[in-house]
């Protein structure tokens, strides 16, 4: 299946299981998005993440349905660009310049394919630091979109009907 195929429909749902260890928990399904396939979750797993967004972000599920939410809102580009900026500070410093380039061009540039809404300073301050590229290049990019998404996609993410429905299979186990 070509990922072409595997955008066209997206519906998440969660049933009940029991865990190899006995204990019940929780499986999202997200179809046809083989990209954002989510693991066995634990059935208290979901409550933790209305506690904040990096107790989200922290938790492997929860990103995979926070990132599937935003694909849904078409806004998926935020998710990509803050985990191409951790990956990039992990990144050996040997690399980082042709790295940089990438997520320049990618998210940042105008022409950008999958451009971020960042203000025109940030954009400035972003191209002025790839001439030398360190693991802080992407710093201030990524804390407005980190902002961005934790004052907008996160409080929606928390009211929308996959997450509702995984609060509610949790409270009623």
């Amino acid at each position: 299946m070509n990922k072409k195929t595997r955008r066209k429909t997206m519906s998440c749902y969660s049933t009940s299981t029991m865990s190899d260890t006995g204990q019940p928990s929780v499986s999202v399904h997200v179809s046809n998005l083989a990209f954002f396939t989510c693991r066995r979750l634990n059935r208290n797993e979901p409550l933790n993440w209305s506690r904040s967004f990096e107790d989200l972000l922290s938790s492997p599920n929860g990103l995979c349905l926070f990132r599937a939410f935003l694909h849904s809102e078409f806004s998926e580009e935020n998710i990509a660009f803050y985990l191409a900026c951790e990956d990039y500070r992990a990144t050996n410093t040997s690399q980082l310049p042709a790295k940089a380039q990438k997520i320049y061009q990618e998210f940042i540039s105008a022409d950008a394919p999958r451009e971020v809404n960042l203000d025109h300073a940030t954009k400035a301050l972003t191209r002025d630091g790839l001439g030398q590229a360190g693991p802080a290049t992407f710093d201030l990019a990524q804390a407005k979109i980190h902002g961005l998404m934790q004052r907008d996609s996160y409080p929606r993410f928390l009211k929308s009907p996959a997450y509702l429905e995984l609060v509610g299979t949790a409270k009623t186990r």
